[in-house]
């Protein structure tokens, strides 16, 4: 009955370090799992996020080239705002000569006085010499018309040309515009874009080491368990031993069961005998000398391991 109660109390303490240990584990699979799933989660939008930044990135490699495209352009368009403005400052400097010629057309004109054609009768000696007069005057009067005519034609051209180059200015600076919000939409995108992943994979990495942390945690534990399991065997069978004189060869509820652990012990009926009650035909089979119950306890315990080894416990009533 001692003996009963001292394997039941070591058996309970045992019991209780081992379910203590199980239910740690099991606590720490339910959060090996979360952490498992957060670190699908999070691989997911990583991947999503990690998408969204090569995209950025091809579409600024793309713009990349547009822009240099454009800069090409923005470049083109302002050499020729700049011969447009040599041009026009040209024209500028033909309009004020012609200005110049017209105003001191007009001066002497007005100085000399303009030939009537009486005058012209008057002084002119023949015929011949009227008409060549009166071209030369006809002349003139053309020649003043040309110039007023250029006059006018060059301030037109001045102010279309004007027009032409602040348009072709708005359009540079437009286009200039544009290029500049455009790159830095693609870079805002893009480094948010690299932000988010770099922290999602922060994330990931620290989940991962919580995660194999946590595995190694379960590992130990589980040996753990299972030391406790082996040592609690192995406390039962040495506390079995030192009440009964042991270690058997075999479990000692059986050899309890078969002799009551009595090295002694003879079966009269069936002449079994020893601690194992083994039969002398199979002590005899086995190399055993004498009878088994009074063979010296060595004996029978080297005997026995040999036929558990081959029968295991089948050999024995008390097993089944």
């Amino acid at each position: 009955m001692l003996l009963a109660l001292a394997l039941l109390a070591g058996a309970s303490a045992h019991a209780a370090e081992i379910e203590a240990l199980q239910a740690r584990v099991e606590r720490a699979r339910g959060e090996a799992e979360r952490l498992a799933v957060e670190i699908r989660s999070t691989q997911g939008r990583l991947e999503a996020a990690r998408a969204e930044s090569a995209a950025a990135s091809a579409r600024e490699e793309r713009l990349s080239g547009l822009l240099a495209t454009g800069e090409a352009r923005a470049a083109r368009l302002a050499a020729r705002v700049a011969r447009t403005e040599r041009r026009l400052a040209q024209e500028r400097q033909r309009l004020r000569r012609s200005r110049r010629l017209l105003a001191g057309r007009l001066v002497a004109i007005y100085k000399s006085g303009s030939p009537s054609p009486t005058s012209l009768v008057l002084t002119s000696t023949d015929l011949e010499g009227l008409g060549v007069r009166n071209e030369y005057l006809e002349r003139i009067e053309d020649s003043d018309t040309e110039l007023a005519a250029r006059v006018e034609e060059v301030r037109d051209a001045v102010r279309r040309g004007l027009d032409r180059v602040a348009a072709l200015k708005q359009r540079v600076d437009a286009y200039n515009r544009r290029l500049a919000e455009a790159k830095t939409q693609i870079a805002a995108v893009r480094a948010r874009a690299d932000a988010a992943a770099a922290e999602l994979a922060s994330v990931s990495a620290a989940r991962e080491s919580a995660l194999a942390t946590l595995k190694s945690r379960i590992g130990k534990w589980v040996d753990d368990i299972e030391a406790a399991e082996a040592a609690s065997r192995a406390e039962a069978e040495e506390t079995v031993g030192r009440w009964l004189g042991g270690p058997f060869s075999i479990p000692a509820y059986i050899v309890m069961c078969e002799s009551g652990g009595n090295y002694g012990a003879l079966n009269p009926s069936s002449g079994a005998g020893g601690a194992y009650q083994i039969i002398p035909s199979t002590w005899e089979a086995y190399g055993g000398q004498g009878a088994p119950h009074q063979a010296p306890k060595a004996e029978q315990d080297r005997i026995a391991a040999q036929i558990w080894a081959d029968s295991g416990p089948s050999a024995w009533v008390c097993a089944g």
